[in-house]
C-alpha cells in the first residue's frame, strides 16, 4: 500500500502539477505575463513533443539506468523546475521549464512501471499500476483546489511554489521508499530477458501479440480522448448547450478517475487482464453512443465513461504486458506505447481540425470516436477470449506444491 502510494502522489506531481498546473493557472498568469494565443498553442505542440521524446527515450535507452536512480532523477528535476515557474516572468523562459516538466513526467511514468511490476506481488500489479496510474486525477483535484483556495490569496505564483514544496515532499518520501524496496524480493519475471536492444524491440512490437495489441491499444486511446477533450466543450457551445455541462461533465470523469484506478486494477488481477479492458472500454462505448443520441442528456454519462477508462487504463494494459515480459522490457514497451499514443492524439486533433474547418461542425470527430471506441471493445472482447483463464492465488499456491522436487 506504502508503494502505490508513494508513487501514485509522483504522478501527482510529475503529470498533475508538471503536466496540467499551466493550464490551470494560465488565466491569472496571463495578467502579469504576454501570454497570446499562438504562444498558448506553442506551448501545447512543444510540450507534447517533448513528452513523446521523453517516452521514446525511455523506450530506446531506460532499461540502462536504474529505475530508482531514474526516479529520483525526474522527481529531482521536477521539483527544481516547478519552484523555478514560480520565478519566471520570462514567456521563453516558461516555454522551456514546461517542456522539461513533460519530458520528465514521461520518463517518471515509465520507471514507477518497471519498479511496481518488478517488487509488487504478480497478484496485486495490476491493482498497484492502476491506482498509481489514476494519481494524474488527483492532482486534477488539487489543481482546482489551489485556484480555489490557494491563488486568489497569494498570486499565481503560489501555485507553483506550493507544488515545487510537495514535489520536495515527495522526493524524500520515494527515496525512503526505494531504500525499503532494495530489501525486498524481487517478483518473479515472465521472461528471463531483462531488456531489449532497440532493434529487437521494435521487432518484437510489430511480430508479438501482446506488445501489439498494447500499442495498439495506446495509438487508439489516444486517438479518441485527445479529440474528446480538446474539442468537447466547443462541440457544446456548438450544439448552444450551458457552459456548465462542460464543467459538470469533466467534474464527473475527474471523480471517477479516482476511483476506477483501484478498481479496475483489482478486477484485472482477480477476473482477467480481459475482463478489465472489457469493461472499461465497453463503458466508454457506451457513453460515447448515448452522447451521440442525445448531448444535452447523455454528456456527464460520456464524461463519466472517460473517466472510467482514460487513466485505469494505462495501469491495465502495463499489468497485462508484464504477464508476458519482464519489468524492465514492460518499463520499454511502455515507452512505445506512450509514443503511439501521442501520434493517435495528433492525428486525431488534426483530423478534427480538418473535419471542423470544411463542414463546420464537429458531429463527425465525435461519430469518429464513437467507431473507435467500438472498434476498442473489439478488440478487448478478442483479448478476453484468447486471455487463459484467471488462476485463483490459493490454486496457484495448491499446484505448484504438489509438483514434484
Amino acid at each position: 500500500m506504502r508503494m502505490t502510494t508513494t508513487f501514485g502522489i509522483n504522478q501527482i506531481i510529475s503529470h498533475g502539477f508538471g503536466v496540467f498546473l499551466f493550464a490551470a493557472l494560465v488565466p491569472m498568469m496571463q495578467e502579469s505575463i504576454a501570454i497570446s494565443h499562438w504562444y498558448l498553442a506553442t506551448i501545447g505542440a512543444l510540450t507534447q513533443l517533448s513528452y513523446l521524446g521523453g517516452a521514446m527515450l525511455l523506450g530506446l535507452i531506460g532499461h540502462r539506468i536504474d529505475s530508482g536512480r531514474l526516479l529520483l532523477m525526474t522527481g529531482t528535476l521536477t521539483s527544481v523546475l516547478l519552484l523555478t515557474m514560480a520565478t519566471l516572468d520570462d514567456p521563453i523562459l516558461i516555454l522551456l521549464v514546461l517542456t522539461g516538466l513533460a519530458a520528465s513526467a514521461a520518463i517518471s511514468w515509465g520507471a514507477i512501471v518497471e519498479l511496481i511490476t518488478r517488487y509488487a506481488h504478480p497478484s496485486f500489479c495490476s491493482t498497484c499500476l492502476s491506482s498509481a496510474s489514476s494519481g494524474t486525477a488527483w492532482g486534477y483535484g488539487l489543481n482546482g483546489l489551489l485556484i480555489l483556495l490557494i491563488v486568489p490569496l497569494l498570486s499565481w505564483r503560489s501555485g507553483w511554489l506550493l507544488a515545487g514544496i510537495l514535489g520536495s515532499a515527495t522526493l524524500v518520501l520515494t527515496f525512503f521508499l526505494l531504500v525499503q524496496l532494495k530489501q525486498r524480493p524481487v517478483a518473479p519475471s515472465s521472461d528471463s530477458q531483462a531488456a531489449l536492444p532497440a532493434r529487437q524491440l521494435f521487432r518484437l512490437i510489430l511480430r508479438e501479440r501482446a506488445a501489439f495489441f498494447a500499442c495498439l491499444i495506446c495509438f487508439m486511446v489516444g486517438f479518441a480522448t485527445m479529440p474528446f477533450s480538446t474539442w468537447l466543450n466547443t462541440y457544446l457551445a456548438e450544439l448552444m448547450l450551458p457552459p456548465a455541462l462542460g464543467g459538470y461533465t469533466w467534474t464527473v470523469s475527474g471523480v471517477t478517475c479516482m476511483a476506477a484506478g483501484f478498481l479496475s486494477g483489482k478486477l484485472a488481477d482477480r477476473k482477467g487482464h480481459g475482463t478489465a479492458l472489457l469493461i472499461i472500454f465497453g463503458g466508454f462505448a457506451l457513453g460515447q453512443l448515448a452522447f451521440m443520441y442525445d448531448p444535452a442528456t447523455f454528456a456527464i454519462l460520456a464524461g463519466f465513461g472517460y473517466g472510467l477508462m482514460y487513466f485505469p487504463m494505462w495501469g491495465v494494459i502495463a499489468g497485462w504486458v508484464n504477464q508476458h515480459y519482464s519489468s524492465t522490457a514492460t518499463m520499454q514497451i511502455n515507452g512505445i506505447g506512450m509514443v503511439t499514443f501521442g501520434l493517435g492524439g495528433a492525428l486525431g486533433n488534426l483530423l478534427a481540425g480538418l473535419i471542423q474547418a470544411r463542414s463546420g461542425s464537429l458531429a463527425g470527430v465525435y461519430w469518429i470516436i464513437t467507431a473507435d471506441a467500438l472498434l476498442l471493445v473489439a478488440i478487448a472482447a478478442y483479448i478476453y477470449l484468447t486471455e487463459l483463464p484467471k488462476i485463483p492465488l490459493a490454486e496457484q499456491n495448491d499446484f505448484s506444491q504438489s509438483l514434484p522436487d
